[in-house]
Order: C-alpha cells, then sequence, then structure tokens
C-alpha cells in the first residue's frame, strides 16, 4: 500500500527493525503533554462505558476557549475525518482547491464524485494564494478549501484577500472550509483566523485540531467551527456517533489546560524555524519562507531512501499536485534534532 502522507513510523520500523528520527510528520516536538497522558490514563478506567455522542464537556470548554456557541462546535476523529463528512454531507458537484494543498481535501470530494478544479500556486510567488483564486471561484463551484497556513508551504494568505475570498463565496453560495490545524503555530495567530467571521457567514466552516500542537495525532481529535445549525447536523450525521473516544474527549480537555506547554512549543517553532532554514539554504538549496511548524524546500538530488538509511524520515511532496519529486517537507524540530538533519543533509549532498 502506497501511503500518501508522513510519519509512517511503523512502515520505517518494519523495513529497517529500528526507530527513526521522524521530520516527516509536523508535530510538536516535546511529546505528548504529561498533562494529557495522566488524562487517558485516568479515563481508561471507565472506558467500559460509551463515549458521549455529543462530547459535550469538550464542546463546553472550547466553547470557552473559542468564545463561541457549543452548538457551533462538532468534535470528530481528527480534522480528516469532518473533511471526509463534509464531503459525504454536502456532495458538492464542483469544488475549487489551492495547488498544493493537503491530499485529504481531493480525496475526500472525489469520493462523492465531486469534480476538482485546482488554482496552480506561483513557485515565484512562493506559493502564496494571488488574487487569480478569486476568479475561479465561480457560480458552479459549492465547495471551497483553504489551509491556512497551507500544507505543505507554510504561507498564509493576506488577510484582505482571504476576507475577499470569503464573500466571493457567501455571493456564489459556496461552502468555504477554512483548515487553521497548523494556525497555532503562526507569530500572531488571533491575527489570522476568520473565526470572528462565522456569526456573520453560515457558510463558512472552520477546521482545528490537537494533532500537531499537542503532538496528539495518534489520539485522533479534531473540531468544527460553524454558526450555521442545520449544517452542523448534517456534518453530525455523515459520520458515526462514537467517533470520538471517551479518551481523546479526556484527552482534549486536559490539553486546553496546557499553556505552558503551548508557550514552550510556540517559543521552540519560533527560534528553530529560521535556524532551519538558514541552514538549508547554506546547503544551496531553495526554501519556502514558512510560517508555520514546517519548511518546503527544493533539492534536485533524491534524498528520502539516503536520510532513511541514516535513521531520518522525510516527507516527499512529489505526489502534491503542483510539486514534483524535487519538493520535500521538513518538520522544525529540537535544535540538537534538527542539527542531526542537516548534518544528514550536507553529507549527502557532498
Amino acid at each position: 500500500m502506497q501511503l500518501v502522507h508522513g510519519g509512517d513510523w511503523a512502515g520505517y520500523e518494519a523495513e529497517y527493525g529500528r526507530s527513526a528520527l521522524d521530520f516527516s510528520a509536523n508535530v510538536s516536538p516535546l511529546g505528548v503533554p504529561q498533562g494529557v497522558q495522566r488524562a487517558i490514563a485516568a479515563a481508561a478506567v471507565r472506558s467500559d462505558r460509551y463515549p458521549d455522542p455529543l462530547c459535550r464537556e469538550l464542546c463546553a470548554a472550547l466553547a470557552q476557549r473559542e468564545n463561541l456557541s457549543p452548538d457551533w462546535i462538532l468534535c470528530g476523529n481528527g480534522a480528516a475525518d469532518l473533511i471526509w463528512r463534509l464531503a459525504a454531507a454536502r456532495r458538492p458537484r464542483r469544488a475549487l482547491l489551492p495547488a498544493p494543498a493537503f491530499a485529504e481535501y481531493a480525496a475526500a470530494l472525489q469520493s462523492v464524485g465531486c469534480r476538482v478544479d485546482r488554482h496552480l500556486l506561483s513557485e515565484r510567488e512562493n506559493f502564496t494564494l494571488d488574487p487569480a483564486f478569486l476568479q475561479a471561484i465561480t457560480p458552479e463551484t459549492e465547495m471551497v478549501f483553504l489551509c491556512e497556513p497551507n500544507n505543505p508551504t507554510g504561507r498564509t494568505t493576506p488577510m484582505p484577500l482571504l476576507l475577499r475570498v470569503l464573500d466571493r463565496c457567501c455571493a456564489v453560495g459556496a461552502v468555504l472550509v477554512v483548515d487553521e490545524c497548523f494556525g497555532d503555530f503562526l507569530d500572531d495567530p488571533a491575527a489570522h483566523t476568520l473565526v470572528p467571521q462565522l456569526a456573520r457567514h453560515p457558510r463558512l466552516v472552520i477546521l482545528k485540531a490537537f494533532t500537531k500542537l499537542y503532538a496528539m495525532a495518534g489520539v485522533r481529535l479534531g473540531y468544527a467551527l460553524c454558526s450555521d445549525p442545520a449544517l452542523v447536523e448534517q456534518l453530525r450525521g455523515a459520520g458515526s456517533p462514537w467517533s470520538v473516544s471517551s479518551l481523546a474527549q479526556a484527552a482534549g480537555l486536559a490539553a486546553l489546560q496546557e499553556n505552558a506547554y503551548v508557550q514552550r512549543v510556540r517559543a521552540l517553532v519560533q527560534t528553530q524555524r529560521p535556524l532551519l532554514e538558514e541552514g538549508l539554504r547554506a546547503l544551496g538549496l531553495r526554501v519556502i519562507p514558512g510560517q508555520a511548524n514546517y519548511l518546503l524546500f527544493r533539492c534536485t538530488r533524491p534524498l528520502v531512501v539516503p536520510l532513511k538509511e541514516r535513521g531520518i524520515l522525510l516527507r516527499s511532496c512529489g505526489n502534491y499536485p503542483g510539486l514534483d519529486d524535487s519538493w520535500y517537507r521538513t518538520a522544525v524540530r529540537t535544535e540538537p534534532e534538527n542539527r542531526r538533519l542537516l548534518a544528514a543533509l550536507r553529507e549527502i549532498l557532498s
């Protein structure tokens, strides 16, 4: 089976018989917070009972965090679960995506027979969304996906243009889905979110997750924000009733209390991202100046296998529409880990 995402640690261990240093998955390098680990262990005692299908306690805590009504929140088995629910619930006939972009958008849309139009982003402009995207949103467009910041480029759309995209979607009746799963890694997350627009735009859906910031990829917990109660119920009905386990709900509640942990992760990324970018450029590589906890770079030499042989996983981006096999994405990790990656790359490229 050919996997389309990074983070295939199990495949590496099966092939090499040892663990790898994983730069292919963009999660916090500080590991699962201790408070979350304790919460999961404590919740295991009560796992003989079905989980709350409405995630009431977690939705109430998220509502307080986001300053929204709990009725505007739907929890899911990670953001990917909610992406597939959106496609299944709405069954759009035609949708628009930027390219490159996260693979699950197209996969979910195509699973319901949707025609997927792609707006190619320009390398010359560092893959930043351009105003021409507005013209690509036509009256036939029923759903638009954006990732802010974009995965795999790490770039954000200027807020004035993002608001114009929202207005254009409203004008043609399209649902705009904005994936903000990496938004917490931005230098100023509050300045780049469409959450304040939810009340005025019932066709706006914002996706968030605990996966990246809290290193909870294996827990599977995400949530959607939307002010349209009918659309929220459509999404709820498109999934299984117990998609969020009681352990995941407990983990989410605990994660929301990990303020000191979040500060440490954000400080690490803000310090290490420019250093890793500088180190990659020093090797003669073309680096896209990303704003999240990962960097997209170009190298004409094959890197995945040579790095695997050195115990390091890197994400090849050749399967992203709009990119080819010369593009790679690396997570931003701790300083010693980043130095190990740069040293391995230096050895391969010398």
